[in-house]
């Protein structure tokens, strides 16, 4: 699976007590790996979704835009139904970003090798007709 961001990289972003409280489905003041790992994964699989056609997934090595953007989106996945106004519109302009470089509006570096027209043309020789028509009718 295509990684873009680790729960390292959400940590700097948002600090380890957001991320904790976010998390924490127990109550405790720490950081719960596995509820951090599966908001993380949704947002890999999300950001790889949109760059497959154009980018190989994941490119190496990671744009600093793109773990940016899927912090943003694992963020808002982690607030579940109550992400604040701020996170939801984090998550609404990562994902435009995302549409847009896989639009191929905004690079984030070279795309995946496809065939272009050059490269997949077919040329087909062959010799003279042996018959044919004379300018005034009939064949030759």
């Amino acid at each position: 699976m295509a990684t873009y961001a680790t729960l390292a990289d959400l940590v700097a972003r948002f600090g380890e007590r957001e991320i904790a409280q976010l998390t924490n489905r127990d109550g405790l003041d720490v950081i719960d790996p596995d509820v951090a790992a599966q908001a993380l994964a949704d947002a890999n699989a999300e950001a790889a979704a949109y760059l497959a056609a154009r980018y190989p997934v994941p490119p190496e090595p990671v744009p600093q835009v793109l773990v940016m953007v899927v912090c943003n989106i694992s963020r808002y996945r982690l607030y579940d139904d109550a992400a604040p106004e701020e996170v939801r519109k984090r998550y609404e302009d990562a994902t435009k970003l995302l549409a847009r470089i896989a639009n191929g509006e905004i690079s984030i570096g070279p795309p995946q090798a496809t065939p272009t027209h050059a490269q997949t043309a077919v040329l087909v020789g062959g010799t003279p007709a042996v018959f044919g028509r004379r300018p005034g009718g009939g064949l030759r």
